[in-house]
């Protein structure tokens, strides 16, 4: 009985690790995605770039602000 304890106590701390390394993973990836839309956007306000334009460029799903710029685009 007391091995299977241990076997279960492994399995537990196993798990804790897999999904706390995946939740600071997750978090360090979209914590630096958005540092460097803020560099982006501040390098084309500097350039008088559209920042809008900049923004949606880092959408990876549908956006309904980047929808409404598109549409309303004059090109």
């Amino acid at each position: 009985m007391s091995e299977l304890l241990k076997d279960i106590k492994t399995l537990v701390i196993a798990l804790a690790t897999v999904v706390v390394s995946a939740i600071i993973a997750t978090t360090y990836y979209n914590v630096n995605d958005r540092i460097l839309m803020s560099k982006n956007i501040d390098s084309a306000i500097a350039k008088g770039l559209d920042p809008i334009s900049v923004r949606c460029s880092f959408v990876t799903n549908t956006d309904t602000v980047c929808v409404a710029y598109a549409a309303s685009s004059k090109k």
